[in-house]
């Protein structure tokens, strides 16, 4: 099965990927075969049970990871047969990141932080977005402030607007909430659904929360390395009763 973009433009794409781990008795094949776009200004959640591909996934087609087989594309280009500079530059310019643990430089302000990916690559903040950004997340009164002075959910509030500042092509983010209470979590995920629908902005998630899921414009699902579903406008009820249908015994489960 392939989870297919419904029209418009295509930020990432993977185009029958393998990922492939050791040889003989010890290969492990964590992705199989996956095909699946990810439509320009569309949030998209990935979800599976444990073991299913879905973190593997997100991060070969960040560039973070190389594909055993297939291809990967962020837009119109082919980053699987990128070398190592270039690759390094494209993620640098033309993704944004957001992870579990923050990845936050606890010698540098916030607002050091969000400038920190512009200010490598040489380039300025535009006024206007900085503000506009700045206040989606709603941390002007904090930008002085180093990350240990921060709770947690301001601390990922820096990094989404981190990963935003750039406007790059498309975010992945891999449980950005994962640890969040449910009122920060909450707040972040609010943020990146109006990140969506105000700026126009791509993100590909992984999640194991169906709430979290919830906010997002469709669901894919893996399992065993492979799409075996997806959801449009899921709510939490609807994700959660299909993650309890691929959880069952592999007897029962319909692919």
């Amino acid at each position: 099965m392939a989870a297919t973009n419904a029209g418009g433009p295509v930020a990432a794409r993977a185009d029958g990927i393998w990922k492939v781990y050791g040889s003989g008795e010890a290969r492990v094949a964590a992705l199989r075969g996956v095909s699946a776009e990810f439509g320009r200004g569309r949030f998209t959640a990935i979800m599976g049970p444990s073991g299913s591909g879905k973190s593997t996934l997100m991060h070969c087609l960040a560039g973070l990871d190389t594909v055993s087989e297939g291809t990967v594309h962020i837009g119109g280009t082919e980053i699987s047969t990128l070398g190592d500079k270039a690759l390094t530059r494209l993620r640098r310019d033309r993704i944004g990141f957001i992870f579990q643990q923050f990845n936050l430089l606890p010698t540098l302000s916030a607002a050091e932080n969000i400038r920190l990916p512009l200010d490598i690559a040489g380039r300025k903040a535009d006024p206007q977005w900085w503000d506009t950004v700045i206040g989606t997340v709603g941390l002007k009164d904090r930008l002085s402030h180093r990350p240990s002075q921060l709770s947690g959910g301001q601390q990922q509030r820096v990094a989404c607007a981190r990963a935003l500042m750039g406007r790059p092509d498309v975010i992945f983010a891999d449980e950005p909430t994962g640890n969040l209470d449910s009122r920060s979590g909450a707040e972040v995920l609010s943020f990146l659904r109006s990140s969506v629908r105000e700026h126009g902005q791509t993100i590909v998630m992984v999640t194991h929360d169906p709430v979290a899921a919830s906010y997002a414009d469709r669901v894919v699902f893996l399992a065993d390395g492979s799409i075996v579903d997806e959801l449009a406008d899921p709510t939490a009820e609807t994700v959660l009763d299909t993650m309890k249908r691929l959880d069952a015994p592999s007897d029962s489960v319909m692919l």
